[in-house]
């Protein structure tokens, strides 16, 4: 791919539905705009910006629900961690709940789409962009996201980017490592878990797999055993994924996970090591699975390349003992290498942003 700049104008077909065709500005010089990456993730979204500034942001949005809501907090949205701690007084929306924005994106009343355009606009002020510059961002999506879902990706970054690129997440991860051949990415996420095989090209249909069974599904599955076993405990399914998160592992050799949760208003302690760990687990086979299916598919003679270098990433890749238990997995496939990257939340954002600096003009897409 050419690095350089590129400083002529290019010419292509309008983005509105007016016949006559029109000049597009060309991609301004790296001093006059703001370069961003942004993961849009399940549960969080993370964005990395060439100024420097990095955010990860929960992902939900919230709404005053009534005049007295609105009276303590504004008729403004809250974000993050602020929608989440004021839940119970206002609408609160996770408008990517599976991987995508959901609804049609040409509805105004679109609440999953309004909410994504209010999210996006809310992490470019976090990444203080200058006033009046061109912003130029690059958005992850899961790896096999529809044409569909890819245009309301767009059309949330409308009004709010100057041009904007949609790439696999688990791509722009080895784009940020410069892992772009003979390797094989599995990104980790809430809603969904993506995986990619690199193969020194942009990647097809068939080098990606997306599934279903992810974070929320441990989430979903460690509250049904808790409840099983303790059905006097009171909780929710965010005391859970805290849980998860803080202590989350595969392993056979982890210290006990004590849980502290109320019963009848009364705090208590529940021993919930067994649980945990068999919920975190329900995650592997499919994972390991999936990694047979495109090694299986792929030339045979660089099969034993690729199985070689299975790369973890995501907010999921950090539960302990899991690349080493993905790693066992693969010795029925004849062995292989399971790493992690080092910054799980942000490695998708870290490398849409080193993507967004190096495109030349003729990928982007243009918002008018």
């Amino acid at each position: 791919m050419d690095k350089k700049t590129v400083k002529k104008p290019l010419r292509r077909k309008p983005i509105t539905t007016s016949p006559r065709p029109r000049t597009l500005p060309p991609l301004p010089l790296k001093s006059e705009a703001l370069f961003v990456g942004i993961d849009l993730g399940t549960c969080r979204a993370s964005i990395a910006a060439s100024n420097g500034v990095r955010e990860v942001v929960p992902t939900y949005v919230g709404y005053p629900k009534d005049n007295i809501s609105e009276e303590l907090f504004g008729a403004e949205p809250l974000f993050g961690e602020l929608a989440l701690k004021h839940r119970l007084s206002v609408e609160l929306i996770r408008p990517l709940a599976h991987g995508v924005i959901q609804g049609d994106g040409a509805s105004g009343n679109n609440k999953n789409l309004v909410a994504a355009q209010q999210l996006v606009r809310h992490l470019l002020q976090r990444a203080r962009p200058k006033s009046n510059g061109p912003i130029y961002g690059v958005i992850g999506t899961p790896a096999r996201a529809s044409i569909a879902s890819k245009r309301i990706l767009i059309d949330a970054a409308r009004g709010i980017l100057d041009a904007v690129m949609i790439v696999s997440e688990p791509f722009a991860v080895a784009y940020g490592l410069d892992i772009l051949d003979r390797a094989l990415v599995v990104d980790i996420g809430a809603g969904t878990v993506d995986l990619c095989r690199l193969h020194g090209t942009l990647p097809e249909e068939q080098d990606q797999i997306t599934l279903d069974e992810a974070g929320d599904f441990v989430d979903k599955k460690l509250s049904n055993l808790i409840r099983k076993k303790y059905p006097r405990a009171q909780f929710n399914v965010n005391m859970v994924r805290t849980l998860k998160e803080q202590h989350g592992f595969v392993s056979d050799n982890a210290d006990r996970v004590t849980a502290h949760f109320p019963v009848e208003g009364r705090p208590k302690d529940f021993d919930v090591t067994g649980e945990l760990q068999t919920a975190c687990r329900s995650i592997v086979p499919g994972i390991v699975n999936s990694i047979a299916r495109l090694i299986a598919t792929y030339d045979p003679e660089f099969q034993e390349a690729i199985r070689s270098n299975v790369i973890l990433a995501g907010g999921g890749s950090q539960m302990i003992g899991l690349a080493t238990l993905i790693d066992q997995g693969m010795e029925e496939l004849g062995g292989g290498r399971v790493t992690r990257v080092e910054e799980p939340v942000f490695a998708g954002a870290n490398g849409a942003l080193k993507m967004a600096q190096r495109m030349p003009g003729h990928f982007w897409q243009i918002l008018a």
